[in-house]
């Protein structure tokens, strides 16, 4: 039986493929998906794949397509069944699987849906998913053959694998953990029965329609039911995930919000401890205070491309210990497999804090403050946006200004740094900048606007209130 597929161009994305289901997004994608991705896998001489899938209402009908596609490759399909994605990439390493498919529509709304892939352990994105696109436009995949399927209930041993790295002894601490009805619900309903402490689990039910807020713990205004809880249960630390709990929020005991940078400072301290000198890596959006923090506790700070797939690679190629993006990713390979896990991460942030002699918000409140602008996104052209990089750095270094060209421009001043960065996934630029002082973070946002006005685009929104941190 001849095969062929062509995807909604817009459903390509740089670290997954992802869309809007019933518009963007079909079981027939999904199919395609299992028959192309499993003959990639085949012509790796690789023969099992890993598949799970998230707590959305499309994800059953869409792992079904899946599975089929890749059993029509002639794969051994081992299914995980329901769970956050990082117990499918637990799955897929443990059991040393060829390749891994995870149905997730991760942070997005609800009518959404995705697949992030890894072949071979290693993250599956960029030119690889626009080669799937080309190989599944072109039929070009290996002939139809039977494969298999067995399930897989990894549960338990993901959550003792998880319990075995608490390292926190008997203090009891009083956690509030806003699962935001995500994927990760009945992982984390067997782990506080477990974990020593008192844990209250908010919007504890797996509910692919997200009734309490939308699943995304980097904006403030979901972690807000999660604050009051921490307030009402005089709680210690309040913790939240995203809806595949790739992707962790933390608030300390005044409720106060550790953004994804200042969660990894806590997390770095503890881990340079076992590994000094070591490696730290964070993306270009993190603050500056991070980097001097990981120098001054020892580590050697390293500034990488925003993604999380772009951030697991360089882990690996600079066996760095621990790594994390300011959208929550955290990547542990101290004592881990070097994923991103919301989950695991959250269980050593609760060792740190019950190890602390001092309440968290101490720790906290004592990193050096600064003034920042909220994460700017702003229309662009796909056409356009790279292009406007290019030539907002070729100005700024023929003035002389101190660039870093990692990811974008990252441009260092005496009051701080700004920001403008194309980003991989949609049509947008990214922009933010960060000073000392009101007066710095104003002279920054002209010097961004100066050269957005120089390549012909308007000033961004600046409104919302400063994230202080």
């Amino acid at each position: 039986m001849s095969f062929s597929h062509e995807f909604e161009p817009t459903s390509l994305r740089e670290y997954d493929i992802r869309g809007i289901v019933g518009k963007t997004l079909h079981a027939a994608d999904a199919y395609a998906i299992g028959r192309t991705f499993g003959s990639i896998v085949a012509r790796n001489n690789g023969k099992t794949v890993a598949v799970g899938y998230d707590g959305r209402l499309s994800s059953p009908e869409l792992e079904h397509a899946l599975v089929q596609g890749l059993v029509a490759s002639g794969m051994e399909v081992v299914r995980v069944g329901r769970g956050p994605t990082p117990m499918l990439y637990f799955a897929s390493v443990t059991h040393k699987a060829d390749g891994a498919v995870m149905v997730t529509g991760s942070h997005n709304p609800p009518d959404y849906n995705g697949f992030k892939m890894m072949l071979a352990n290693k993250p599956f994105f960029g030119a690889q998913i626009k080669d799937l696109g080309a190989l599944a436009a072109a039929g070009d995949v290996v002939p139809e053959h039977a494969g298999s399927v067995r399930d897989l209930d990894i549960h338990q041993p993901y959550i003792e694998r998880l319990l075995q790295d608490w390292d926190g002894g008997d203090r009891k601490l009083k956690v509030v953990w806003d699962n935001g009805n995500s994927s990760a619900g009945e992982i984390l309903a067997q782990l506080v029965r477990v974990l020593p402490g008192e844990h209250v689990v908010l919007n504890a039910e797996i509910d692919g329609n997200f009734p309490a807020h939308h699943p995304d713990p980097t904006v403030a205004k979901n972690l807000e039911q999660l604050i009051a809880a921490v307030a009402a249960e005089k709680a210690d630390i309040g913790i939240a995930f995203d809806g595949d709990a790739d992707r962790i929020g933390v608030v300390d005991n005044k409720g106060q919000i550790l953004w994804g940078d200042q969660t990894l400072v806590i997390l770095a301290r503890d881990v340079l401890k076992s590994h000094p000198g070591g490696t730290i890596i964070a993306d270009v959006k993190a603050s500056q205070v991070l980097f001097d923090e990981v120098a001054r506790a020892g580590g050697t700070p390293l500034m990488w491309k925003t993604g999380h797939s772009l951030i697991k690679s360089k882990m690996a190629e600079t066996k760095s210990p621990l790594a994390g993006e300011m959208s929550g990713h955290i990547f542990f390979a101290d004592k881990w497999y070097g994923f991103d896990d919301a989950i695991y991460a959250a269980v050593r942030m609760l060792g740190i804090t019950a190890r602390l002699d001092t309440p968290l918000s101490d720790v906290r409140d004592a990193l050096p403050t600064t003034i920042s602008t909220p994460e700017l996104r702003f229309d662009c052209p796909d056409i356009r946006k790279f292009d406007v990089i290019t030539e907002v750095a070729g100005r700024l270094q023929a003035s002389g200004a101190d660039v870093s060209p990692i990811d974008g421009v990252r441009v260092n001043t005496d009051d701080g740094w700004w920001l403008l960065r194309a980003s991989n996934t949609q049509a947008v630029l990214v922009a933010r900048a960060e000073a000392r002082s009101e007066e710095g973070l104003e002279r920054l946002k002209s010097a961004l606007v100066e050269q957005l006005g120089h390549s012909g685009l308007e000033a961004p929104d600046f409104s919302g209130e400063n994230a202080g941190h």
